[in-house]
Parts: C-alpha cells; sequence; structure tokens
C-alpha cells in the first residue's frame, strides 16, 4: 500500500484565478465560517452553490460575492434537519441541469444544542443536530457523488471540531455527531482513494471566531480566538489543484495561522 502523503508544513499562496470553471457546493453558506469559505473562493474564480435554510443572509452572501467580481453564484434552499432523501434527489437533479458537474463540496452546516450530560439531552435535539451534522453529510453526498465523479479535480471536505471529537463528557449530541462524521470521512477517503478522481479531506478550523464557537466555548476569551478569515487559504487550498495530493487527511487551521 503506498503511504499517504502528510499534510504540508504550510500552504502555499494561491494564484489568482486558480478556482476558474471550478463549481463548488456550500452549505451553511450563510454561517460565519460559510460566508468567509464562499467568498474567499468565489473570490479566486469559483462559482459558488450558497446553500441554507435562510434566504435573506444567503442573499448577502450573494451579494458580497457579485460585489467582490466574483463569478455569479447560485442559490439553494435547503433545512437539512428537515430535508428528505427525495428533497436530496431533488437537489441533485438540479444542479446537474444547471451544471452538468460539481468540482467540490465543502460540508460546513452544523447545529449545536447545549453542553450537558447524556440525560439531559431533549430527543428533538439529538434528532436535529445527528441530521444537520451527520446524516446530512452521508445524504449530501450520496446524491451528489455522481457530478463530483465527472470532475477532473474533485474534493469533498468535512468540517469537524477537535473538542467534540474526543468522546468527552458533556459534548452530547454535538459530540456524536462528530465523532461518527469523522469515521464517515475516513471511510468515504478510503472508497473514493482507489477510483483517484475525487479527494476527501477534514478541516477542523479550531479556536476560530464564529457563533458556533462561541456557544460551545461561551467563556473563551475572544482575545484569543484566530479571525474566521484566517482560513481563507485553507480552504482555497483544499478546493484547488494544489492539494491534489492530499486525500484521507486531517487539517488543522492553527498549524497554519502563523
Amino acid at each position: 500500500m503506498t503511504e499517504k502523503p502528510s499534510p504540508p508544513s504550510q500552504i502555499p499562496t494561491p494564484t489568482t484565478g486558480s478556482l476558474k470553471d471550478k463549481v463548488i457546493f456550500l452549505t451553511g453558506a450563510a454561517g460565519g465560517l460559510g460566508r468567509v469559505a464562499a467568498t474567499a473562493l468565489a473570490r479566486y474564480g469559483a462559482t459558488i452553490v450558497l446553500s441554507d435554510k435562510d434566504l435573506a443572509p444567503l442573499e448577502a452572501v450573494y451579494d458580497r460575492i457579485v460585489e467582490g467580481n466574483g463569478p455569479q453564484p447560485a442559490i439553494y434552499l435547503m433545512d437539512l434537519a428537515r430535508a428528505t432523501v427525495q428533497d436530496y434527489e431533488e437537489m441533485a437533479r438540479v444542479i446537474g441541469r444547471e451544471f452538468g458537474v460539481l468540482d467540490g463540496l465543502l460540508h460546513n452546516a452544523a447545529s449545536f444544542a447545549v453542553l450537558g450530560p447524556v440525560s439531559n439531552i431533549d430527543p428533538d435535539d439529538w434528532a436535529r443536530v445527528i441530521n444537520v451534522n451527520l446524516n446530512a453529510c452521508f445524504l449530501l453526498t450520496r446524491a451528489l457523488i455522481g457530478l463530483l465523479d465527472k470532475s477532473t479535480d474533485g474534493s469533498i471536505v468535512f468540517t469537524s471540531d477537535s473538542s467534540a471529537r474526543t468522546g468527552s463528557a458533556y459534548w452530547g449530541c454535538y459530540g456524536v455527531s462528530k465523532i461518527a462524521m469523522e469515521g464517515f470521512a475516513g471511510i468515504l477517503a478510503d472508497e473514493m482513494e482507489a477510483a483517484g478522481k475525487v479527494r476527501v479531506n477534514t478541516l477542523i478550523p479550531g479556536p476560530v471566531a464564529s457563533p458556533l464557537r462561541n456557544k460551545t466555548f461561551p467563556a473563551e476569551d475572544p482575545g484569543r480566538q484566530l479571525s474566521a478569515e484566517s482560513l481563507e487559504r485553507l480552504y482555497i487550498y483544499l478546493f484547488g489543484p494544489a492539494s491534489r495530493e492530499q486525500h484521507g487527511q486531517t487539517f488543522h487551521a492553527s498549524n497554519y495561522s502563523g
């Protein structure tokens, strides 16, 4: 078995237009990290399919991309907490009809309930968090894999959480979802490696200023948090040709914040 290359110690500076003609589907596009990822990827030439559950904040991201002279994005409204298998299949048909191919899929959407003991978890919270953080990753990947296979340089990126993934006390359904999601990402990466068409990697943002980080670490000193914009170069790298040999890896954003 060929040994996989380790993640690079440094991320190369992206070149202008390095994502030109790429089509990338992004969940949670209206959130803090989603906005940063969408605008950064568009700035380097990618056409972004912005997906989230509410229209108004998506339109704000859309306008931000257009004002930055990025390729005209698309919007696809979808509530991952309630979406059915048929909803995902219809979404894939629409994306296929509009673009014919997909070059990237960023699993960025995340749902969080509260930190606390398992005995206090509300079953409705459990179902919602698992649906958004885990089931949606499977169903979305399953629906879009055919379009990704048509790309000459396809990339799937899962977003995890270093604190939730260790199985520590009180992380509840959020922790379970991230542990399982990373397991799914690893299985998918192993399966996709043989075909050699689509690479699969995991991104751990770490202590980045975002609404989700403020919920999971309410007492954290904001002065110790990295800016969401510090992830821009990593997003561009993971969906660009420079990361073509990276597969089945976990990228910790804090390693590239200097």
